[in-house]
């Protein structure tokens, strides 16, 4: 929804603008600073302060909810003694709204950062650490905030890391964005990445008792059809229209289906979004899921001029010129493209499905091995930088915020919990992923959607062929980096 960026230490006001100009495009539609005082609306390229701060936080607004009882409001906000800085979506802001009413917060409550401050506030004893990690107890979501109280600072990120934080650690000078582009514009060497749903509290790294992935609990296998329903309408909650990055793959076109009845319900636009080459697999699957579903599909026809003309800031956002990266990240980066052309903010995408219910041909060898679901945990506990922050960063390029229905907090503690064999039956199982396949089956999706073989994003779109064959031997990736 946002970027965010803060400073500690010794700096000039304008070293906080060029960190915000560094990350506009994750907010496009205003800017806000704190330098001993909160101001918004600050015009990026007329500010102009030389004078020397110890404390500075900064927001750049992505506006997605413009409803009468919920907006996206312009940042930082102040409650008491408390600054706080905001990027993300709270999915139950509306329990958190009634949960203050309730114990006597006053004043009207319409936007996430809002919600959380105030909570954090009604937490605060005098002890800021304690206060964010009740609060973050309670709230589900995707986030990464930062919260002053005068002398104490806490930064924090949600439990897999799908949006994302960057800090540094100077003699002189601390930072943190959400971007490592602003981070990089004040000169620092070492950048480090605030391990999800680990709290940064006065520059010291404090981890939680127990990481999601590390949870061990029984589970009911018959659930998933209640938690993944309910994890698709939490993320669509406010908004009347979004786009899906679509595939034809079974992930993607579950989530499809799933919004399409919630439109039954309430208004809600869906637009499915695929990207490949002319007569690449994803194509033609998107093509054959989005009649079937009778879903408008828009797609972008992948030739190499067009990845030429922008793999440059693919690469650099990504910050890493491993192919199988960029050919995930160029994918991204097209469909969100098209919805941003469309004047859309929010996409739906299937991510975190392959790790969570062992869809990757690789854990056929851990299956046979006995190491399937120690891998899995293993893979969730990366995702955070093998897999989010560079979809994150290829769909903001485009200030179109992703969401991610699998990566859901419950979902997720459901599905690493599940036996092995709702998952992969046996070493002859490729197709894999059974649980999934036959609840997409049961819901209505044909054989033909539920049962493809899943296809590499940067496979299925035939990216990475155009990469190999036309563009590597033309073009050193280092030097976008």
């Amino acid at each position: 929804m946002s970027s965010i960026v803060g400073l500690q230490g010794k700096f000039s006001g304008n070293d906080l603008i060029k960190m915000l100009k560094a990350s506009k495009m994750r907010g496009p539609d205003s800017s806000g600073i704190y330098l001993d005082e909160i101001v918004h609306g600050i015009d990026l390229d007329s500010f102009d302060d030389e004078k020397e701060y110890d404390i500075a936080f900064g927001h750049n607004l992505l506006c997605v909810y413009d409803i009468h009882d919920r907006k996206s409001s312009p940042q930082p906000i102040s409650k008491d003694n408390l600054v706080l800085t905001f990027d993300g979506a709270l999915y139950n802001f509306g329990t958190i709204r009634n949960f203050l009413n309730k114990v006597g917060v006053e004043g009207e409550i319409t936007s996430d950062a809002e919600a959380l401050i105030n909570l954090i506030d009604f937490y605060n004893n005098g002890d800021l650490l304690k206060a964010v990690q009740s609060a973050v107890h309670l709230i589900d979501g995707d986030y990464a905030f930062s919260v002053w109280d005068g002398e104490n600072l806490a930064i924090a990120r949600d439990p897999l890391g799908v949006k994302p934080l960057f800090y540094a650690v100077g003699d002189d000078l601390c930072a943190f964005a959400s971007s490592r582009d602003s981070l990089n514009e004040l000169g620092f060497d070492e950048i480090q990445t605030l391990l999800p749903e680990n709290i940064l509290f006065n520059w010291d790294d404090v981890a939680p008792t127990q990481y999601i992935y590390e949870k061990i609990m029984e589970v009911d296998a018959s659930k998933l059809d209640k938690l993944l329903k309910l994890s698709v309408s939490k993320r669509v909650e406010g908004l009347d229209k979004l786009g899906v990055i679509f595939s034809g793959g079974v992930d993607s076109s579950i989530l499809a289906m799933l919004l399409e009845e919630i439109s039954c319900n309430k208004r809600l636009d869906i637009t499915l979004y695929a990207v490949g080459s002319e007569n690449s697999k994803d194509l033609e699957a998107a093509r054959y899921a989005a009649e079937y579903l009778d879903l408008p599909l828009k797609t972008q026809i992948i030739t190499p001029e067009l990845i030429r003309k922008h793999l440059g800031e693919v690469v650099h956002a990504i910050g890493d010129d491993n192919l199988m990266k960029i050919g995930v990240g160029l994918t991204a980066y097209f469909a969100s493209r098209m919805i941003h052309e469309d004047k859309l903010n929010v996409a739906i995408s299937g991510q975190g499905a392959d790790e969570l219910f062992g869809g990757y041909n690789r854990y056929l060898k851990s299956y046979e091995e006995g190491d399937l679901e120690f891998e899995i945990r293993q893979d969730i506990s990366n995702m955070y930088h093998v897999n989010l922050e560079r979809d994150d960063a290829c769909t903001m390029l485009n200030s179109v915020e992703i969401r991610l229905p699998f990566l859901d907090k419950s979902l997720v503690e459901y599905a690493i919990n599940l036996p092995v064999k709702n998952k992969i039956s046996g070493s002859g199982d490729v197709l894999r992923k059974n649980i999934l396949r036959k609840f997409a089956f049961n819901e209505g999706l044909d054989k033909e959607i539920a049962y493809r073989p899943k296809k590499a994003a940067q496979y299925g779109t035939g990216i990475d062929k155009i990469l190999r064959k036309k563009i590597i031997p033309e073009i050193d990736l280092k030097e976008f980096l």
